[in-house]
């Protein structure tokens, strides 16, 4: 169903430190269609100052978060370029309820239905425990234990519900995150064959 050259829209979602960015691009090379993060879409869009970009920048300068109306025109731009037409995997992308909706609008308006949204699992000691190693190794000042646990509190309260949407839709495949990252990714790959 889900084979190489056969087109593939889907989320990839779970808390920070559960290894979305190590599996969306493992699953990109292995279906071919390109792993899509807002982070790298963001920064695509300041890099090349497009007009988004621009817009993006206003609110950076600002300290302020970028509201989802301008997060949502930047994934739309995005998923319409030529190299997601056969398909796409999505990382960073619904955060909450308002950009679900705008996610099933813009794909109605594109034509390009979502085949699957995958929730990667893990204790939150284990995410704890991930994100701390990750600091030390990368030298990310962001990744304190008092951030860590922030991030994984909105992620409980705003996004982690957005699962059940996608569980009554019939899209959602829960995949344990714990072990190798090649378990981890053959696990995913599995449950969507």
């Amino acid at each position: 169903m889900t084979e190489k050259g056969t087109t593939l829209r889907l989320l990839i979602m779970g808390p920070q430190g559960v290894g979305k960015g190590t599996q969306a691009a493992l699953l990109s090379k292995h279906y071919g269609i390109p792993a899509i993060s807002t982070g790298d879409i963001f920064r695509y869009n300041l890099k090349n100052k497009t007009e988004l970009g621009k817009q993006v920048q206003e609110f950076i300068d600002r300290g302020a978060l970028v509201p989802d109306e301008l997060t949502n025109k930047i994934v739309k731009d995005r998923l319409a370029m030529d190299d997601a037409k056969d398909g796409w995997i999505l990382d960073g992308y619904p955060r909450n309820a308002a950009q679900v909706s705008a996610l099933d609008t813009m794909l109605e308006e594109l034509g390009t239905p979502l085949n699957h949204v995958v929730a990667l699992e893990a204790a939150r000691s284990i995410l704890l425990e991930r994100m701390q190693k990750r600091a030390v190794e990368e030298g990310r000042s962001d990744d304190t234990p008092e951030v860590i646990a922030k991030r994984l509190e909105t992620y409980e309260k705003e996004t982690s519900p957005l699962l059940d949407v996608y569980e009554s839709r019939g899209q959602l495949v829960v995949v344990d995150g714990v072990g190798d990252i090649e378990s981890i990714n053959q696990r995913i790959i599995q449950s969507l064959n």
